[in-house]
């Protein structure tokens, strides 16, 4: 059995809308990805999830990094 994981965000994935560091990915039901900083998805999530979208929201790691440093 094969078990396949999303890879994470890195900083190379950016906002599709301010352009900042992506930590929220959202799979679309006709097979697109919109990629968001923390802000944005937060603001843009439930409505995409309210539409059948697949959201990782990957903000956690924002607390993690400060936590480490």
């Amino acid at each position: 059995m094969t078990t396949l994981t999303a890879p994470a965000l890195n900083a190379a994935d950016r906002c599709d809308r301010c352009g900042a560091q992506a930590y929220v990915k959202a799979v679309l039901p006709g097979g697109g990805e919109l990629l968001f900083c923390g802000h944005h998805g937060r603001e843009f999530a439930p409505t995409l999830e309210a539409q059948g979208a697949d959201v990782v929201d990957e903000t956690v790691r924002l607390t993690e990094d400060a936590a480490t440093s």
